[in-house]
């Protein structure tokens, strides 16, 4: 596995943890977070977030032991995106900040360039 010299995202420490937590919970689901691009959503571009295991063709980005796996067409989307976790008791879960997105939708998961 070829661990990318330069960065495509940027995540934060609470992520790393949020991921570490899932990992350690569901080991059969995946060794590493996909982050991903698909088509759809309100503003034409939605986020894939999940558990998986690595892919042919995909590029590794390694965060404090943690490997994340993007593919490389949705890496054109998500240079330089922090992935940040926010969590608390109105609600939680990951937040992309996103410098490429033009416009965004009021829920966050999806955006168009």
């Amino acid at each position: 596995m070829s661990e990318l010299k330069n960065k495509i995202i940027q995540v934060t420490a609470n992520s790393v943890l949020e991921i570490k937590r899932r990992l350690h919970q569901s080991k059969d689901k995946g060794d590493g977070l996909r982050l991903g691009i698909k088509g759809g959503g309100c503003s034409g571009l939605s986020y894939i977030i999940d558990l998986d295991f690595k892919k042919e063709n995909d590029l590794v980005q390694k965060e404090q032991e943690v490997n994340i796996y993007i593919d490389k067409r949705s890496s054109l989307y998500l240079k330089n995106t922090v992935l940040d976790f926010e969590g608390g008791f109105m609600g939680s879960g990951f937040k992309f900040k996103n410098p490429n997105a033009s416009n965004t939708c009021g829920c966050g998961e999806s955006f168009s360039v």
